[in-house]
This record gives C-alpha cells, sequence and structure tokens, in this order.
C-alpha cells in the first residue's frame, strides 16, 4: 500500500528529523523568495476566486486526512487494568480478589519498538487462568500511538505472520491491561505480540516471546 510505504519511509527519515526540518524551511524561504521576484502573487491577485477555490478543497480535502492520518502520533492515551495475577493496582483502583486458582505466566517478552520512529516498551505476558483459557496481559506498556493499531499474537519471532491472531484494537497507548485469547486456543505456537497497524501493514512493537 502507497500509505504504508509513506509510514516506513517516515521511519527511515527519523533519525534525520533536525537536518531535514532546516532543509525544509531553507527551501520554503527559497521558494517564497522566488514566487515575489517573479510576481507569482501577481497571480492570486488577478484570479482570486479561482485561487479561493482551489485552497479550500485543498483545506477541505488535506486537513480531515491529516488529522485522521496524524493526530494518533501526538495523541496519548492511558488504561490500567486489573492484572489476572492479583498484581498491587494503584489506590484508586478496587480491592483485587485473589487470582484464579492455578494462574500462572506461560510466556513472557519484552516490548521493542520496529524503529527510532515506532517506539514500544513494556511486558507482554501471556498468563493461563484455567485450562484452555488464557489472557494476554501488557504491563508497563508504552507505544508511538498511531491509526487502526490492532494487537495480535504471532507465530513469528520477529513480527506479523499470515496466521497471527487478532484480539483486538490496541486500548491504549500507555498503561496495563489484557486482552481474552479465545478459549481452546493452542498457546503454544505463538512466538510474539505485536501491536500492527492494520490499515497500512506496518509494525509499530513486538515482543518476542519466550518461556515465563
Amino acid at each position: 500500500m502507497i500509505l504504508g510505504d509513506l509510514e516506513r519511509l517516515l521511519a527511515q527519515l527519523y533519525p534525520y528529523r533536525v537536518p531535514i526540518a532546516i532543509g525544509l524551511v531553507l527551501a520554503v524561504g527559497v521558494i517564497a523568495y522566488v514566487a515575489r521576484r517573479r510576481h507569482w502573487t501577481d497571480v492570486v491577485r488577478r484570479h482570486p476566486r479561482a485561487s479561493l477555490l482551489v485552497a479550500a478543497v485543498v483545506l477541505a480535502v488535506g486537513l480531515p486526512v491529516g488529522w485522521v492520518l496524524g493526530s494518533p502520533l501526538f495523541i496519548r492515551t492511558e488504561v490500567a487494568e486489573l492484572s489476572p495475577l492479583g498484581a498491587i493496582q494503584p489506590s484508586s483502583a478496587p480491592n483485587v480478589s485473589d487470582p484464579p486458582a492455578g494462574a500462572r505466566i506461560v510466556l513472557r517478552g519484552e516490548f521493542q519498538g520496529a524503529d527510532e520512529f515506532h517506539f514500544g516498551s513494556g511486558k507482554a505476558l501471556l498468563v493461563e487462568t484455567a485450562p484452555g483459557q488464557s489472557i494476554l496481559r501488557f504491563e508497563d506498556f508504552s507505544v508511538r500511538n498511531g491509526p487502526d493499531l490492532f494487537v495480535y499474537l504471532s507465530s513469528n519471532p520477529d513480527g506479523y505472520a499470515e496466521d497471527a491472531l487478532e484480539l483486538g484494537p490496541l486500548k491504549a497507548s500507555d498503561g496495563s491491561f489484557n486482552y481474552e485469547v479465545p478459549a481452546g486456543t493452542d498457546i503454544s505456537r505463538f512466538r510474539s505480540a505485536l501491536v500492527w497497524c492494520r490499515a497500512f501493514s506496518v509494525l509499530f512493537a513486538a515482543a518476542p516471546l519466550g518461556a515465563g
């Protein structure tokens, strides 16, 4: 997808963001100087209605699209859910009951971002709460936000696989929260937990899973 390719290009350019920003400022200055020297502004003054129409169309399309695609990158959200292991919660949380009998961590891993732009951190815990029943737990989690982010369990330790199991939309960019794994799922086949941009097919963060 074109948007996915642009997202990956942005990630590659992110380490060079400062010189790129300086270059863009200089480029805008050069364009403004050339426009003034060549009297491009006279065209706008001679055709004000057409110029306003073009500007209105650009804004009508560009602003909503830019907001939908760009705003999640800067918006932070946080969710704190009780742990299936009965971990200590913030004082504002309700009293935590004892964990389910036999609840145990089967697999665990540490989140890492896909690159410098798509950062990620925190723990992924695959907790077996009863025979055939499991919960994927995100703890002390943080990731760069983005559009259409979903959580998956994958058989690929490094990223998305075609047989990956979708668990639902990412609940928040920060915090600790849970995802129920469908009952009866064979969790032994999974090698990573992922935050994946479904719209653009871009990996944001992955946690390779090993024995708990």
